[in-house]
């Protein structure tokens, strides 16, 4: 039987406000073990929930971004349920009235087509504390430390139907919010994860199945991993007689499978209501307005932009505008290059690319800085570096041995352009080659063409790299087709 798979993502977004949603208390990662955890925080008799408006600012900020919905009344609810990392036994979240409902997200799928997903809701909540299960024996340690920061969750709508578009779907949030300054979006520390709905159905089957959650999954590779492997379960179930049962799931990286936590909860379980604590959030349409106005440049207008101004690919574009800091990167490198976009593009997306993937680091921990590389690249257009020599300049200015022009100067790689010591060159190849210059001109023009490389090989040789390729080619054509 052909099988269709329906998946929603329910992405975590940790706003970055300097203090919590609720109260004071500091939000910076990496604190010890209950430093940062209020009294509010701690769920502690008397206490009451203060709303911080620069939450409320980023998530209307991401509404806009996504052609959502903003609507003039949101409200807070309580969501119960009980577990060590929530001490007041409650979460204060969102539930009918959502502070962002009804947005869309573009992505593009991996044929180059554009697939719209929609954006059901973004609702601001609470964050829980942590478990932590190791290091403690036969015991639990809880750090509260994360309990109340802030949480955009980004609900989509079920419209993803394989793992590759889930990832779209999700990198493009992770641009998104980087993009507009509300997450930085460091998946290692949690600041962005995810929880996936997945369900399967016979091909022509319109009611959607059973479906399973899978509990929160902070890097991309894990997003399909997951996916792929829940898909794969649901089917043998389904097609050995069994029935799925909706339930959480966790996602066990290193066995490469899920394995249930606890059955699935439906909304009536968390007996939802409205927070007696929190007034209902007034939005004004001024102040939607004045946010709407101070919107940074996003992802889909900067990539047209790169089409149009820098004349790019729509696959250059793309790499080069999904993430904030890379194309600052390139815009930098295009300046200090004297406009050289294409050129720069090239090094960006290929060495640099290369050299950065190497060794594990971001575009923020590049050793070779835009002014570094774009510098390198106005010596490749002035003929003093060729394609080969830049290389060589690009590995100095990685292990930190100064700009382009230092190393060019320390190792002696400017390129020869003079065309009277080019001609002499070629000369001496011709002298030294005359079997090969029978064959050469004995051959039909499209074996010439072939045999030219020798002679190329042999100047670059001599010239111990030095010599401008395309020279010598012009020179060795003119004088061979004499």
């Amino acid at each position: 039987m052909a099988w269709e798979t329906v998946i929603g993502l329910e992405v975590h977004s940790r706003l970055a406000t300097k203090s919590k949603i609720f109260s004071g208390a500091a939000t910076a990662y990496g604190a010890d073990p209950n430093t940062q955890a209020c009294a509010v925080d701690l769920g502690l008799p008397g206490v009451l929930p203060v709303l911080n408006e620069q939450a409320v600012l980023m998530a209307i900020k991401f509404g806009l971004a996504i052609n959502a919905v903003i609507p003039e009344r949101s409200i807070f609810s309580r969501k119960n349920y009980f577990y060590p990392d929530l001490p007041k036994g409650y979460q204060i979240s969102q539930f009918e009235l959502p502070i962002v409902s009804k947005g869309r997200i573009d992505i593009q799928l991996e044929d180059g087509t554009t697939k719209m997903i929609g954006i059901t809701r973004a609702h601001l909540e609470e964050d829980a504390g942590k478990s932590m299960h190791t290091g403690f024996g036969d015991q639990t340690g809880i750090d509260l430390n994360r309990a109340g920061i802030p949480l955009l969750e980004i609900v989509s709508e079920p419209d993803m139907r394989n793992a590759k578009e889930a990832v779209a779907y999700m990198k493009k949030i992770h641009a998104l919010v980087r993009y507009l300054e509300i997450c930085d979006g460091n998946m290692q520390e949690g600041s962005l994860r995810c929880d996936v709905n997945v369900s399967v159905r016979p091909q022509d089957q319109k009611a959607l199945g059973t479906r399973t959650e899978l509990k929160n999954i902070n890097s991309f590779r894990f997003v399909e991993q997951a996916i792929n492997i829940e898909i794969e379960r649901q089917i043998d179930i389904i097609e050995n007689g069994g029935e799925i049962i909706q339930e959480t799931r966790l996602y066990d990286s290193v066995k490469n499978e899920t394995r249930s936590m606890r059955s699935k909860e439906e909304a009536n379980d968390y007996r939802y209501f409205p927070d007696p604590d929190l007034l209902p959030v007034q939005i004004k349409p001024d102040l939607i307005a004045k946010i709407r106005n101070e919107l940074p440049e996003l992802p889909n207008a900067k990539k047209q932009r790169f089409m149009t101004e820098f004349r790019l690919s729509n696959y250059d574009s793309g790499v080069l505008t999904a993430q904030k800091e890379m194309a600052d990167y390139f815009e930098v490198c295009v300046a200090t290059a004297a406009g050289e976009a294409k050129l720069s593009a090239n090094w960006i997306t290929g060495e640099l690319y290369a050299a950065l993937n190497k060794e594990n680091k971001d575009i923020t921990e590049s050793p070779v800085s835009a002014e570094l590389l774009g510098g390198m690249i106005k010596r490749i257009k002035d003929g003093t570096l060729s394609g080969k020599m830049a290389k060589q300049v690009f590995a100095g200015m990685w292990n930190g041995e100064g700009d382009a022009d230092a190393i060019i100067a320390s190792k002696g790689l400017q390129q020869v352009t003079d065309t009277n010591a080019i001609e002499k060159l070629v000369d001496d190849v011709i002298a030294n080659s005359q079997a090969q210059v029978e064959q050469y001109q004995n051959s039909k023009p499209d074996k010439q063409s072939k045999l030219i490389g020798y002679f190329v090989g042999q100047a670059m040789k001599q010239s111990k790299g030095t010599a401008n390729p395309q020279q010598v080619n012009d020179s060795l054509q003119k004088k061979l087709n004499r």
